[in-house]
């Protein structure tokens, strides 16, 4: 094993650190029917049994669930945060207690330590990996290739990992198979578009203290997350501005009823900016100098490098903190920006986070469960590449889900069946 020491060497206060996230994770776990359903199953048949798991994941609450669940199913996991500021200590500490998990994650570390941490899970050999936004999976192809024949494959969280991981894809250069787990519908529709929408806005409205009513807030980029950041600040009675650079997606925000401009014209009248692009250099320079007094600036797309920091800097004569997890630039003619949570994933990454609601991530995490399990069962089945979930294992989760909440749904009627079918039927 590396020499990166778990969580559980790093804490002052292990035994208060391990009760406090233990009751956090109580309190998921009973909002979270789909992986407690999948727990008792995989504690019953051990699917995971002599399997050793490596994960890089915000380390929260809701995560620990799903490594519990891999974990109780006969797995050895290994798991590290996926962005510096999103790991809670406490859930950490208390994933580091169970016998099956070793958990390297802490918040605040440094670019080093970051990848130190991943290098630690790596030197547990996984056999499968789960990655939000790619970097374990790069470090392995990168650093340690004489793994890769023994890895089965792996599970892809989020947009800007399967980006990643397609353009790897696409160059040759990945070697074994990975589902795209956040383009399952039960995934993208429900945790991208409400689980983003509610979360951001939920935690700027909590580090600022200020209200969505009536405020200009530009929404950069109108994927299923701006989509959702969209959709929710016009629920709060904010006026809604999207900036886009794909042409059918800018038609849609505008069919939808939001205006639609480039982020040159959106700077002039903003009043708060949410970043959704997994793209970087979105609000930079040229934008900072048409901005007004007092705007917030925030990122709910993916790495700090949607917002360019290095320019706002350059243009400050000064800078300080002006509320938790609140960042003010002066300008020189005395405009004050404002930057939550450094940059990064501000649903994540800011003082008060809890991330995602609960259920919705009980839904992208059962669907994480599914394809893993399918790795295990059914992993020479695929090729190395980007690979979709099945659709059968994306409709199990959703139907885990209705029959927990009560929901009754109607079926095909055999007749239905075969007309939808056949191609002779005609008017």
């Amino acid at each position: 094993m590396a020499d990166y020491p778990s969580i559980s060497e790093q804490v002052d206060d292990l035994e208060s650190a391990r009760t406090d996230g233990h009751r956090k994770m109580d309190w998921a776990r009973e909002h979270m029917p789909i992986l407690t359903a999948m727990q008792a199953d995989f504690e019953a048949n051990q699917p995971f049994e002599g399997h050793r798991i490596g994960m890089a994941m915000h380390v929260e609450a809701k995560t620990a669930v799903l490594v519990e669940t891999l974990a109780e199913g006969g797995a050895d996991v290994a798991i590290t945060g996926c962005n510096p500021l999103s790991t809670h200590d406490d859930v950490s500490a208390a994933l580091d207690e169970h016998p099956n998990i070793t958990s390297y994650a802490k918040r605040e570390v440094d670019d080093e330590e970051y990848y130190e941490a991943i290098e630690a899970v790596i030197s547990h050999e996984p056999t499968i990996t789960v990655d939000d936004g790619m970097d374990l999976v790069a470090a392995i192809h990168e650093d340690y290739p004489e793994l890769i024949d023994s890895i089965v494959g792996g599970c892809e969280e989020t947009t800007t990992g399967v980006h990643r991981l397609r353009a790897m894809d696409e160059d040759g250069a990945l070697k074994y198979p990975v589902f795209a787990v956040n383009d399952t519908p039960m995934k993208r529709l429900f945790d991208n578009v409400h689980g983003t929408g509610e979360s951001s806005l939920a935690n700027i409205a909590m580090t600022t203290n200020l209200s969505w009513a009536g405020k200009n807030v530009v929404v950069a980029g109108y994927g299923d997350c701006g989509r959702g950041v969209a959709k929710k600040a016009s629920g709060q009675n904010a006026n809604v501005i999207v900036t886009e650079v794909e042409p059918r997606r800018a038609l849609e925000a505008h069919m939808e009823g939001y205006d639609v401009m480039p982020m040159t014209e959106a700077a002039k009248i903003g009043d708060v900016f949410l970043t959704t692009t997994g793209n970087r250099d979105v609000i930079t320079s040229e934008h900072f100098e048409k901005m007004d007094d007092g705007v917030l600036l925030a990122n709910a797309g993916h790495f700090d490098v949607e917002v360019n920091l290095d320019d706002l800097s350059d243009l400050a004569v000064n800078q300080r903190e002006a509320r938790d997890g609140v960042r003010e630039y002066e300008m020189e003619d005395g405009r004050r920006l404002n930057v939550l949570a450094e940059g990064r994933l501000v649903n994540l990454a800011s003082p008060i986070a809890l991330g995602h609601p609960v259920e919705v991530m009980d839904q992208s995490f059962g669907v994480q469960a599914a394809s893993v399990r399918e790795l295990v069962e059914n992993g020479d089945q695929y090729d190395a590449g980007v690979h979709e979930v099945p659709d059968e294992l994306d409709r199990e989760i959703a139907e885990i889900k209705l029959d927990a909440e009560g929901v009754e749904y109607d079926d095909l009627t055999p007749e239905q069946e075969e007309y939808m079918g056949s191609w002779q039927h005609g008017t």
